[in-house]
């Protein structure tokens, strides 16, 4: 069956690695902090200018000056440090965000995302997603393999206005983790119970498919 947003949240935290630091989009990345496996020390960092995010706090214990940059409440880690916005934007164009995770309206075969705009819609502005997409090394995006409409938003080209260029690493997605590749969309593995034919159907983009694909192993 296919995967709710807590579950992708547990397959992209596996992809987590001790000491480094780690920003966390707007959406389905946020719940990465609640999974964060054992053994492994990470630093959360938030744009509006948090670095060591914890999980989200338990109902009661919520502090309504300790936000996100989704405006959500959150709890931090010992030694968290909070500062300005230029302070947090001069730390994610400096490159040291090892590891960005980003919700995507669109994914493109080649690595471009779209994720801050549909025309026509109001928008907020389009917050720090450009300079994130810029700047870290490793861009894994968590978002849902169709629209409502049941569409494909893992294309061959995006329609919607790009965020950025060939940058997205890896996709995980309701049904599927894909891998970038320079031939395009390499499936790695499938959500359990959901067959290779199904993650084609639901692909406008061409897939590669190399041998046994092995279904996501997501702790219960």
């Amino acid at each position: 069956m296919a995967l709710d947003k807590n579950q992708i949240a547990q397959r992209i935290a596996q992809e987590l690695e001790h000491n480094t630091y780690v920003n966390l989009g707007i959406g389905i990345p946020t719940l990465v902090a609640n999974y964060i496996p054992k053994g492994i020390d990470i630093e959360f960092q938030s744009e509006n200018g948090v670095l060591g995010m914890g999980p989200f706090p338990f109902e009661g214990d919520e502090d309504p000056d300790m936000i996100n940059a989704g405006k959500q409440t959150i709890t931090t880690m010992d030694g968290a440090a909070l500062f300005d916005s230029a302070t947090s934007f001069a730390m994610i164009r400096g490159q040291h965000v090892q590891l960005t995770v980003l919700g995507a309206m669109e994914v493109s075969e080649n690595g471009d995302i779209a994720n801050w705009k549909i025309p026509g819609k109001m928008v907020k502005g389009m917050g720090g997603a450009m300079d994130l997409v810029a700047s870290a090394d490793n861009i894994i995006v968590a978002m849902m393999h169709t629209n409502r409409a049941g569409e494909s938003k893992i294309l061959k080209q995006c329609t919607l206005p790009i965020t950025g260029v060939n940058c997205v690493k890896k996709i995980v997605t309701n049904l599927a983790v894909l891998e970038v590749t320079k031939k395009g969309f390499k499936l790695l593995e499938r959500a359990p119970g959901v067959s290779v034919e199904e993650i084609k159907n639901a692909t406008e983009a061409n897939l590669i498919i190399e041998g046994e694909v092995t279904e996501m192993n997501i702790s219960k």
